[in-house]
C-alpha cells in the first residue's frame, strides 16, 4: 500500500521576539481570529478548522511558516521520506519523549512536523 499523508490541523508561525507582540495584535485585534484559550500560556487562534500557533522564537531574522502532516504509519514514513531523499531536521526542536512523529523540510525549507494521529492531538 502506498505511503499517504494528510495536512494536519496544526500550523505554527515561528516569529523573532521583535515582530511577536504585533504578529498576536495582528491575528487577535486586527482580524479578530478567536483565541484558544485551553492552550494557554501558549497563543493559539482558530484558523477555520486549523489552529494557528503563534511562537516566540529566538535566534530567527524572519518568520518561518511550519505545517503539520498526519500518516497512519510512521516508521512506512520515515522509509518512504527517505527514499525520496526529503531532509530530516529533528534538530530543530525537540519533541517530547515518546513522541510519534519527527521534523523534515521540503525543498522550498518549509518544516513539517509529520506524525501518527491520536487522541490527544491538539
Amino acid at each position: 500500500m502506498p505511503q499517504t499523508f494528510s495536512g494536519g490541523r496544526n500550523i505554527a508561525l515561528k516569529v523573532p521576539p521583535h515582530q511577536y507582540d504585533a504578529t498576536v495584535r495582528f491575528y487577535g485585534d486586527v482580524l479578530g481570529l478567536e483565541r484558544i484559550e485551553r492552550f494557554a500560556p501558549d497563543v493559539v487562534f482558530a484558523f477555520g478548522a486549523n489552529q494557528l500557533w503563534i511562537d516566540r522564537t529566538a535566534g530567527l531574522s524572519q518568520a518561518e511558516l511550519w505545517l503539520e502532516l498526519v500518516t497512519e504509519d510512521r516508521k512506512a514514513a520515515m522509509d518512504h521520506l527517505a527514499r525520496s531523499r526529503v531532509s530530516r531536521c529533528d534538530e530543530i526542536e525537540t519533541l517530547p519523549e515518546g513522541f510519534p512523529g519527527f521534523w523534515i523540510s521540503s525543498p522550498s525549507s518549509i518544516i513539517h512536523l509529520v506524525r501518527e494521529p491520536s487522541e490527544d492531538a491538539q
